[in-house]
């Protein structure tokens, strides 16, 4: 008789009998027929040896990675993340800088082509405005003789000091206001009464100008203190 440890459920299953293993070898299932595949009449005990090696291989899969090394993968591939980030960032950035200076480029160029354009066009029109002021000296000589009082040409001519008028074209003919040798041309001084300061008493030539320009002074006579 084996001693006794004081476990009595190890003393009980290992006093047992051992049951006999009986095999069913026949390759005709004898209750449905069929015929059976390999392993189906192994008893319980003979499947779980077969199953041992398959059950054991893959609870050797199962089994934990070194967790120490697993975090430093997982931190390695952070900080390569990481890095990858701020280099996208950083071209982004570089990208966007280039992005606001063409910007920034584009709308100097366009700003410049408008004033270009707008200067192009004022000079184009005061080249035709001055042009066109021998023929308006003509007008206002036909006018003083009183050729123009009634007709056709009449009314040519004040129809086109209408249009000139119209493109921002100015006489420069008033009497009585202060000498300007901006607008003015004094071809004759003579002494006036009654005026404290330089002033305009005749007109021999009508000036012209524009908004912002003058395109011919006014040829005068000054009437000085």
């Amino acid at each position: 008789m084996a001693p006794h440890h004081g476990n009595e459920e190890e003393h009980e299953v290992r006093g047992e009998p051992q049951k006999p293993v009986i095999r069913d070898n026949r390759k005709v299932d004898p209750v449905t027929g069929g015929v059976r595949k390999p392993g189906e009449g192994a008893t319980p005990d003979e499947g779980a040896r077969e199953a041992g090696p398959a059950a054991d291989a893959e609870h050797e899969e199962m089994r934990p990675v070194d967790e120490a090394h697993d975090s430093e993968d997982v931190l390695a591939q952070a900080e390569r993340i990481l890095s990858e980030a701020a280099g996208v960032q950083n071209e982004a950035a570089e990208l966007r800088e280039d992005l606001q200076r063409l910007q920034a480029e584009y709308v100097n160029y366009r700003k410049r082509v408008d004033r270009d354009r707008a200067v192009a066009g004022e000079v184009a029109v005061m080249g035709v405005l001055s042009s066109i002021l021998p023929v308006l000296d003509d007008i206002d000589a036909a006018r003083a003789h009183g050729d123009l009082t009634e007709g056709p040409f009449a009314s040519i001519a004040a129809k086109l000091e209408g249009i000139l008028t119209s493109h921002g074209l100015e006489r420069i003919d008033a009497t009585g206001v202060e000498f300007d040798p901006n607008i003015h041309e004094a071809l004759i001084q003579q002494q006036g009464e009654g005026i404290e300061v330089d002033t305009v008493q005749q007109v021999l030539r009508a000036g012209y100008r524009t908004q912002s320009r003058v395109l011919r002074a006014a040829q005068v006579i000054v009437a000085v203190p």
